[in-house]
């Protein structure tokens, strides 16, 4: 077997498609396509009220009113590349929170997984950590791309420590990358091969096994700790 340094045979290589919008569905959460009318309302309720700290990692918002709220839904629910799903809570069938799938480059396999922004009830829970799996198994088991990227400013700590936890490798931090509401950002960068999956899959799928749980909902084995 080739080491990381070592040319991969890429002879037989082909061009991946592009992710499609068909919802994807967990025992806790479904993540479909961000859809303006019929989810605005139960988004807008989260993160109008939302504190202003919510969007400081974020390269848009806070939004002052329901309207301009409304519009950004609609301009991005339109866009492919990046591509917006909304995270519904099985339990209630009320959207909670929004990803997205971006920088999609199907001739090397390449897509990241971004502008992840969790509802309070989102937080923390079973669903969303369920809800990034199920974009992993889109992005290898579906697609079948070679690598799945996560950045974040290099001063955003829980999103550092997500990507961690989730499995993804710490690269290195590209530093002034660029400049986001007048302030200098530098980028975190990790990732994660397709030869690392079937691994972090297997992990993913462990923590997620109702037996993990107890009658509280709370977590027996954390997701880290399985991971080592």
């Amino acid at each position: 077997m080739a080491s990381d340094h070592e040319p991969a045979d890429l002879r037989h290589w082909r061009p991946r498609a592009l992710p499609s919008a068909t919802p994807l569905q967990g025992s806790t959460c479904r993540v479909e396509r961000l859809d303006p009318v019929s989810h605005v309302d139960d988004l807008a309720s989260i993160f109008l009220t939302a504190p202003d700290a919510t969007w400081d990692f974020l390269p848009y918002g806070p939004y002052p009113d329901e309207a301009s709220f409304r519009d950004w839904l609609a301009t991005i629910a339109g866009k492919s590349d990046p591509l917006f799903l909304t995270i519904i809570d099985t339990k209630t069938g009320q959207p909670a929170g929004l990803a997205a799938l971006m920088r999609v480059d199907p001739a090397n396999g390449v897509i990241e997984v971004g502008h992840i922004h969790f509802g309070p009830s989102l937080k923390q829970t079973a669903a969303a950590t369920e809800a990034i799996f199920l974009l992993m198994t889109r992005v290898f088991d579906e697609l079948g791309y070679r690598r799945l990227e996560w950045k974040c400013n290099a001063i955003n700590e829980a999103s550092r420590n997500a990507a961690l936890r989730f499995g993804f490798t710490y690269e290195g931090t590209f530093r002034q990358a660029v400049i986001v509401k007048g302030r200098n950002r530098d980028t975190a960068w990790f990732s994660l091969l397709d030869k690392e999956w079937p691994a972090v899959k297997q992990n993913f799928e462990l923590w997620l096994d109702p037996q993990n749980f107890d009658a509280s909902g709370r977590q027996q084995s954390s997701l880290r700790k399985i991971t080592g």
